[in-house]
């Protein structure tokens, strides 16, 4: 499997003698501190994660001045040396502030082999004066704490590790951090689980571990199993998912590379056609996962004023992405008259369920078993209330084929103007679009080719979403979500 697609008031604690000894969780600065040394810790830790955190590629606050740290929940999983800390902190900056979970290692002496920038700095002062601090994903020993932890459905106060039922989880596992660049992080155990570490944290359940679990219960093979989870209550809202545990896929191969490795061959066959396959058995495989999850989940419809309101939130998106990205503002008109086609008259009602809400080729992973999708968080960006709310089923579809054209334009890299590249790459990408839709139909979803006006205006919702997020972090990659725009623009 490739490693892009992929927490009662008790802490033990090994004392002098072995026996596990209890500590409590410190909750804000001011707290009284009841485990040796972990407010020192704590405060000694926030002027290095300062500098580094900007660093991150999780980090969602690039280009914003951070203006205060404060520690919302620091919890110590081990103490001594190596020490392992689990805080929840809270980042103020001049766009507002968001909550961020780190889990931090100190250790007299660096480890070997630890990645220079996972490591922070030394602490300065008090019992971990010296100390070096660092990413404690980095580290199997503090990692293997974490198992452990979920092995035993642990409490450390508010933080507690939940398990599913079923065989013992075994807690001796070497754990490697993955190397994947991703919202999230990710610890790999043997061959057996991974563990997802969401990194900026909202509270209530997040829909990674909400529909991963409903999925599991209901028996869907197209999902890796729910082992294992760990959340914590933030303040007196509900508990917040922090962590999730599932069954690794080492024989599975990543749909993104898949793909990419068939446009690649295209230079030298231009009609490899082995990709189509593929692709039509996702497109079954995503109906399959949208048909357990509409038995499993709350269904409705959207009447022709809620219609009329999904509209104007994608013109309202529009107008935000004109303004951050200006070269947009000719396409404007057009796009606002396929946003308003959804009024009408023979849209009466569309169905909506709850969905994967991010879906692309690299959530996929092809099994010796089928198709099986990941990461059902939805797009991180968006508030999680936004994310778990029920919405077309076809905006899966649409982002899907949106990834199909990524895949597609990776043919013309170092040759944007050849056009027989470009005619390779647009016929390459429609021919797999069209076996996607079909085996989405065949697989007892809605047929797209039902619905053009409701998948026009999702496909252009996606790709504005695209423009906006390209400009931000991936400037290179803007021409591909623009050809889309100009595409889908004169289709209207």
């Amino acid at each position: 499997m490739s490693e892009t697609s992929r927490s009662q008031a008790r802490v033990h604690h090994e004392s002098s003698d072995g026996a596990p000894a209890p500590v409590a969780a410190t909750r804000g600065t001011g707290a009284r501190r009841t485990a040796p040394g972990v407010g020192e810790l704590v405060q000694a830790a926030l002027p290095l994660i300062a500098g580094w955190l900007p660093g991150q590629r999780w980090y969602a606050g690039k280009g914003r001045a951070i203006t205060g740290l404060t520690p919302v929940l620091a919890t110590p999983l081990q103490v001594g040396d190596p020490a392992l800390l689990h805080l929840l902190l809270r980042v103020d900056h001049s766009g507002g502030s968001d909550t961020y979970q780190l889990l931090l290692g100190s250790r007299s002496g660096q480890p070997a082999g630890l990645p220079p920038a996972t490591v922070l700095g030394r602490l300065t002062g008090g019992p971990y004066d010296g100390a070096v601090l660092y990413d404690a994903l980095h580290d199997q020993e503090l990692t293997g704490r974490l198992l452990e932890h979920l092995a035993t459905g642990d409490r450390f106060g508010s933080l507690s590790f939940r398990r599913t039922p079923g065989p013992q989880l075994p807690s001796n596992l070497p754990g490697r951090a993955s190397t994947a660049e991703q919202s999230n992080s990710s610890v790999i155990y043997g061959t057996a689980f991974i563990l997802k570490l969401f990194r900026r944290i909202s509270p209530g359940t997040n829909p990674d571990l909400e529909l991963s679990l409903a999925l599991s219960r209901a028996g869907s093979t197209r999902i890796p199993r729910v082992a294992a989870w760990f959340e914590s209550r933030l303040e007196r809202s509900e508990p917040a998912t922090l962590g999730l545990l599932q069954r690794y896929l080492p024989d599975a191969e990543d749909g993104w590379e898949l793909a990419l490795d068939q446009v690649g061959r295209l230079k030298g066959d231009p009609a490899p056609g082995n990709f189509a396959i593929e692709a039509h058995r996702l497109g079954r495989a995503t109906a399959e996962v949208h048909r357990v999850l509409a038995r499993s989940m709350p269904v409705d419809r959207l009447d022709r004023h809620q219609l009329s309101l999904l509209a104007d939130a994608m013109g309202d998106r529009l107008d935000s992405a004109v303004t951050a990205v200006p070269g947009l503002l000719r396409y404007r008109t057009a796009l606002r008259t396929a946003f308003r086609a959804l009024t009408a008259d023979h849209l009466d009602s569309v169905p909506v369920q709850r969905i994967h809400g991010d879906l692309h080729l690299g959530q996929a992973m092809r099994t010796p078993h089928g198709w099986v999708l990941l990461d059902f968080e939805g797009e991180p960006a968006k508030p999680v209330a936004e994310r778990r709310r029920p919405q077309p089923a076809l905006r899966d579809v649409a982002a899907m084929l949106r990834s199909f054209d990524y895949a597609a334009a990776h043919l013309l890299a170092g040759a944007p103007h050849n056009p027989e590249l470009a005619h390779l790459a647009a016929a390459w990408a429609a021919r797999n679009r069209t076996a996607y839709c079909a085996g989405y139909s065949a697989g007892g979803g809605a047929d797209p080719n039902a619905s053009p006006e409701l998948m026009r205006a999702l496909e252009i919702d996606k790709a504005v979403y695209e423009v906006v997020y390209e400009a931000r972090h991936r400037p290179n990659w803007l021409p591909i979500p623009l050809a889309a725009i100009n595409r889908l623009a004169l289709t209207v």
